[in-house]
């Protein structure tokens, strides 16, 4: 019998199975879903589906650089023994040589490798492993130079940092030292032009609200505000920051002397923002006793 996409849809929804690999179940059991999901099963392309979920909060972020055009690539496991399989690694990196040719994170998991989307490689491997798998983010940028730095690598281009510099002048090595400081300080964005104004006016109220427990006069108190939010945007975005290389000289200063312009920077780890599900040893043992 002929099989719909609908029925090929559906199966993947059911089993988290890759594409081709729903069609073939289907064929093999006359679009009987039932008897699809038990083939899947026996060939152990069904795991994916009890793993999802599974908190995700490990992995391994990648950086990969072609001619001006750099890219950081993050995906997730659940845990840090699995960040260093080998084929782990070996997917991760292909997944990051991908990326290079699309824009989008959603592009990028219909983006195939050797015949195969990149959805369906990490569902093959989420059965082949036993973990679930997330591909979660992935952030460009461009210049005529980009430098990368990879904090804790794990293997070459990968690991638990992964920073990208884009510079306009400068060179490598410059660019490196940039990276470094972003790994060590992390910025949240690259001037105060480019943070985001809520995160900006927050901090202003919070710096008026100490101001006037001083009891002094508002004309004081707004020069202090001024003088505490630029030291406030001097630590938190990059071309302000004291440059680690060299305290004695900002980012953006150090920059001038090595003739580059910093245009862009993307600073990703492992695991941010991911709220990580965690229990108590007495409640685990508890648990277990109830059965």
């Amino acid at each position: 019998m002929a099989i719909t996409a609908a029925q090929v849809k559906e199966l993947r929804e059911m089993t988290g199975a890759g594409m081709m690999d729903a069609k073939k179940a289907l064929t093999e059991t006359d679009g009987d879903m039932e008897a699809a999901v038990d083939w899947l099963r026996t060939k152990g392309l069904a795991k994916a589906a009890k793993k999802s979920d599974r908190t995700a909060a490990e992995g391994l972020v990648a950086v990969q650089v072609s001619g001006g055009t750099g890219v950081a690539v993050e995906v997730n496991a659940e845990t840090d023994f699995v960040a260093k399989n080998a084929e782990f690694q070996a997917m991760v990196g292909d997944i990051a040589t991908a990326a290079i040719g699309v824009t989008t994170v959603e592009e990028l998991a219909d983006a195939e490798i050797e015949g195969k989307k990149v959805s369906e490689q990490i569902t093959d491997k989420i059965a082949k492993i036993g973990e679930n798998m997330t591909l979660r983010r992935m952030a460009k940028v461009e210049g005529e130079l980009v430098a990368t730095y990879v904090h804790n690598a794990a293997a070459p281009g990968m690991g638990q940092i992964g920073v990208l510099v884009a510079l306009n002048g400068g060179d490598e090595a410059f660019g490196k030292q940039v990276a470094m400081h972003i790994a060590a300080a992390n910025p949240a964005s690259l001037s105060a032009a480019d943070l985001d104004q809520a995160v900006v006016e927050k901090e202003r109220q919070v710096q008026i609200d100490i101001a006037r427990e001083s009891g002094k006069p508002e004309a004081v108190i707004e020069k202090m505000i001024e003088g505490r939010m630029k030291k406030f945007l001097g630590e938190v975005t990059l071309l302000g920051q004291q440059f680690v290389i060299n305290p004695d000289v900002t980012v953006e200063q150090a920059a001038k002397e090595a003739g580059a312009s910093i245009v862009g920077f993307v600073r990703m780890q492992v695991g941010e923002g991911i709220e990580k599900k965690t229990e108590d040893f007495a409640a685990e043992v508890a648990k277990a006793a109830q059965g």
